[in-house]
Order: C-alpha cells, then structure tokens, then sequence
C-alpha cells in the first residue's frame, strides 16, 4: 500500500470513528461530551467581507482603534493607520525591523519618533502615528497609500493600498459602525481568571486605550461595567472587548441583546437585552 493510501486509510477511519460515536450519543439522547478542537484565532467581517487575523493581531488593531476614538481622529485615520500597520509590520509589535525601526509602525528612534522603549509601547506608536498624520495637509482627499506614505516615507510608496479594504473592514467593526462583528477563538483554558486583580487590570487597560471612558471594575459580579451612549460606542466597546479577550481572560461579552463567548467564540442571542452597559465577565 502506497504513503498516499495509508493516509487516506487512516483519515476514513477517524470520520467513521467520530460518526459513530456521534451516532451513539444520539441514540442515548445526548450529545457528544466532546469537541473537536479549534484554532485560536479572530474573524472581523462586514455585510461582504471577512479578515481573519490571530489573537496578537487583534489585540493590536483593537489599541490602534481605541487610540484613534480617545483622539476624536476622522475615521478614515484609524483606517489609515491600520493599513499602516498591516504592512509594516503584520500588526505585530516587532522588537526591530529596517535599521533602528521597531514596533508596529515600524518607527525609527532615529527620525525622532521616541525612544525604542516608548515605540514599542503601542499606545504611544499609535498616538505619534495620529499626531504626524493630522498634520498633512489634504491627507483625509488621498487614497490610504499616499496618506500613509506622507508619514511613513517609505522605499515603497504604493505598498500600503493593498491593506486599504481589510483595513477598512477591521475598523468599521472596531468603531462599531457594525454589530457582533468580532469574533475570537481563544486558546483552551482562557476566559477562566475571576481574581479582582485581573478584573481591574481589564478595566485600566480599556482606560488606558481609550483615554477617557467609564469602565468600573465589579468584583462582586467578576465583571467590568462600561458605560455606552449609544450603539455605536457600545459596539465599539464590545468589539474591544472581544479583541483584548485573550490578554485579559474575559468569559463573556454583553451588549444589546447579544453575548459573545470564550468558549463559543461567536455571538449569540442573550438574555437580556441592555443597550446601555457592555458587560465583560471574567
């Protein structure tokens, strides 16, 4: 029997396997106690489109975002940026790159961005990335790459339009312009932290991103309350949420009518249907 056989061999008797087992539960009533495991990973999608990107990337793309609204920045800098980001460096909070060029943006210490310890905050990346683009003139008239490259002045001008629509997609979900449309799969074992130091680090985190926002930590509830003034805020906030769920080992997400959570990775309809408060339980 050839390699190639014996792997198909193989892989029919794990379906046959999974099928019966599958049949058996069935026949007793019940459903399997088990679950075939699945990547870690996020999706962000709109009416048209999904991005697919992994746990680091989201978390990053979320403190971009989160940035760009504590700054009141047009949101068409936030796309800007994250197109930005996805080229230089994947979303990736690299420690080095080209030269002295380090962190998401791939600034340079160099060329004044700051020093490498506070680039390779993202935090302060992203606000230097902000600061340097309201500064162009006509940059919100320009398409995503001649906006960026303003900034970036790179070797490769045009390399940033082919980011343009995911980065597009990415923020009108983050800005909440769109529901439920984050959707993370986190590691087995994540979402389980319920000390009160890791849900006031949740809500200092989310203060720290945005700036200014009412998140209040619930020790007695094991959650972290945040305040919303419409949907568009709370979608915002929920989709943040979600993307830094991994950092944090959030358990569930809460928001008019809808619960995301870590052991589902997907949203589904809740409860209770409160438009006014996200609701992050550890």
């Amino acid at each position: 029997m050839t390699r190639a056989a014996r792997g198909t061999l193989v892989g029919l008797v794990i379906v046959a396997v999974l099928g019966a087992l599958a049949l058996y539960f069935v026949a007793k009533g019940g459903s399997p106690s088990f679950r075939l495991p699945q990547s870690a990973g996020c999706k962000v999608s709109d009416a048209e489109t999904e991005v697919r990107l992994d746990l680091t990337q989201m978390s990053n793309a979320a403190t971009i975002t989160a940035v760009g609204i504590g700054r009141k920045v047009p949101d068409r800098a936030v796309v800007v940026a994250l197109a930005t980001a996805l080229q230089e460096s994947k979303l990736e909070n690299l420690d080095g790159g080209d030269r002295d060029s380090i962190g998401l943006f791939q600034q340079r210490p160099s060329q004044g961005w700051g020093t490498p310890d506070q680039i390779a905050d993202p935090r302060y990346a992203a606000k230097k990335f902000y600061t340097a683009l309201l500064k162009v003139k006509g940059w919100q008239k320009m398409r995503v790459t001649e906006a960026a490259q303003k900034v970036q002045r790179s070797a490769y001008p045009e390399a940033y339009q082919k980011w343009a629509d995911e980065a597009e997609v990415i923020a009108n979900a983050l800005l909440g312009k769109v529901s439920a449309a984050v959707r993370c799969t986190l590691p087995d074992g994540d979402g389980e932290a319920t000390d009160t130091a890791a849900i006031g680090s949740l809500a200092e985190a989310m203060k720290l991103d945005y700036g200014t926002i009412s998140a209040t930590a619930d020790d007695g509830a094991k959650a972290v309350l945040v305040s919303a003034a419409d949907a568009t805020k709370g979608w915002a906030y929920a989709h943040w949420l979600v993307a830094r769920a991994a950092d944090h080992r959030v358990a569930s997400v809460t928001f008019a009518g809808r619960v995301w959570t870590a052991d589902s990775g997907e949203w589904k309809p809740a409860a209770v249907n409160d438009a006014s408060r996200v609701i992050a339980a550890l």
